[in-house]
């Protein structure tokens, strides 16, 4: 069976210093390759044997990976796990949630996100945002919403600056122009009205 690394894997690896295991089955999205090579995370070769000794994490069970399989044969990957009602209510597992390469226009900015709910479920659209030591300028056609989960958030707007931390809550009315920026690796949770952002990427 593929093994497959995405970014949240480079993420947790790098924040524990610690390598990734990899053997000739291994796939490496895109973006999780470039996140090794940001981070420069170890990648340690093992052989099956070892790999079959490998225990599953408890929150891993047979309805998760039977439910993952079925999305898999049906064509229905998407960078996250989530449970979802017929009426349209869903669960995300937000440590499932692989991110993104954020074109911001400034290929110095190192800036991820990864949309949860999108224009065509909701006239909202929501997510996250990752600024890792990095700024872009953005002009927002919409009202957005961020909650700051992790690390400092800096948006600056007509040449003043105002800060988040974890906990605080920014509203940025439509057509701002701004800023955005982190002076270490904050992580936001977003939720923007109308739900057409995502368009602009």
């Amino acid at each position: 069976m593929k093994k497959l690394i995405c970014v949240e894997n480079v993420t947790q690896a790098h924040e524990k210093n610690e390598s990734i295991v990899v053997d000739q089955d291994t796939i490496i999205t895109p973006a999780a390759k470039d996140l090794i090579e940001t981070f420069q995370v170890p990648l340690k070769e093992c052989d099956k044997q070892e790999l079959a000794n490998v225990e599953l994490p408890d929150n891993v069970n047979k309805a998760t990976l039977l439910q993952l399989l079925k999305m898999i044969l049906a064509g229905e990957t998407q960078p996250f796990s989530c449970e979802k009602h017929s009426n349209g209510l869903k669960v995300i597992r937000g440590n499932s949630v692989e991110m993104a390469v954020f074109d911001t226009g400034n290929p110095e900015a190192k800036v991820f996100y990864q949309e949860l709910v999108s224009k065509e479920e909701s006239k909202i659209s929501a997510g996250f945002l990752e600024i890792n030591h990095s700024q872009f300028d953005w002009e927002l056609t919409y009202e957005e919403i961020d909650y700051v989960i992790s690390g400092t958030l800096e948006v600056t707007i007509e040449g003043k600056k105002y800060t988040a931390y974890p906990g605080d809550v920014v509203f940025v009315p439509k057509n701002s122009k701004v800023t955005w920026g982190s002076p270490d690796k904050v992580k936001l949770f977003y939720a923007t009205y109308p739900a057409n952002w995502s368009d602009l990427i």
